[in-house]
């Protein structure tokens, strides 16, 4: 089953978090993962959740995206993300969906 991962991402050191990007990008693709969603707007509708920047990537399960996140080569990265940000993580087992063609 897919997993989603969310994250709420409030960058201190933006140019940190660029070298932080920079090489998590093709890891996380090397490991099954992609972008769904990376940064952007976005608008809050109800509750009190404010995030700062939001993240959503897709794995093909849970069990993935654990290999990658808890890898060797993602905590190092870690490391980079945390000196640059905090934040907010999540992963959802979901249904897959097939993306809509753009409009």
């Amino acid at each position: 089953m897919t997993a989603y991962v969310v994250l709420d991402v409030d960058i201190q050191d933006p140019d940190r978090y660029q070298e932080f990007m920079a090489q998590a990008a093709p890891a996380l693709e090397a490991a099954g993962g992609r972008y769904l969603v990376r940064g952007g707007v976005h608008r809050v509708y109800e509750g009190d959740w404010e995030p700062r920047r939001l993240v959503v990537l897709d794995f093909p399960s849970l069990r993935d995206w654990e290999r990658f996140y808890f890898g060797e080569t993602y905590q190092k990265l870690k490391r980079i993300r945390d000196e640059a940000s905090t934040g907010r993580l999540v992963a959802v087992e979901g249904v897959a969906t097939v993306l809509a063609p753009s409009r």
